[in-house]
């Protein structure tokens, strides 16, 4: 009788790319280099969503609680995005679309928030490019949250730039993060450096 174990590549490539995709997409529009939210509901759905979803559920297969939840979490994230923008622009029906109050979402984003500084802490035990993935993150969610209350003036203004540069700087680094893990994997060794891990918190 085999005792041999069924094994699981490793999904975080997949689930950072992903990640890498649709905010690179979604920060485009925040920067004003890009307008209107019909063309980001397919990498919503398709990259930001199912990508991670994929990877997260790969992951608790192996055994990883930690990048399954993390990665079930956003993928699931963006799902609930990509229904809100549908709401948002009519395409669900003029009643769901007239039944908007969006402080509700500035309460999804300070969820999200209190996860992601969770994920942040546990990320110390990992690497450093997975660490501040999640720092900026949590600057993404700050900022999203402060601007869905703060609707108009200078407070929204920055608070929506604050969210704008985190999203893009966290596409550069989990494109970063999903090569190195490719490379690495293939190679064997450390080829593009992601940084040891902060170590045991006391």
């Amino acid at each position: 009788m085999s005792d041999t174990k069924q094994t699981f590549t490793d999904p975080t490539a997949l689930g950072l790319f992903g990640l890498a995709m649709v905010t690179l997409v979604a920060s485009s529009e925040k920067l004003g280099i890009t307008a209107g939210a019909s063309y980001e509901i397919p990498w919503v759905l398709f990259l930001g969503a199912t990508a991670q979803l994929i990877a997260g559920l790969l992951d608790f297969k192996k055994g990883n609680s930690f990048g399954g939840t993390a990665f079930c979490a956003y993928g699931l994230f963006w799902y609930s995005m990509g229904l809100t923008w549908l709401i948002n622009m009519g395409a669900l029906g003029e009643v769901l679309r007239t039944s908007i109050d969006t402080k509700q979402l500035g309460f999804a984003f300070i969820g999200y928030l209190i996860i992601t500084v969770f994920f942040m802490i546990g990320s110390t035990k990992t690497n450093k490019v997975l660490f501040f993935i999640f720092f900026f993150i949590a600057l993404l969610f700050l900022g999203l949250s402060v601007s869905y209350f703060c609707s108009e003036g200078a407070i929204h203004e920055v608070a929506h730039m604050l969210a704008a540069i985190s999203e893009l700087i966290i596409s550069i680094l989990s494109f970063w993060g999903a090569g190195a893990n490719i490379l690495n994997t293939l190679l064997g060794r450390e080829f593009v450096p992601i940084g040891k891990a902060f170590g045991n918190l006391k």
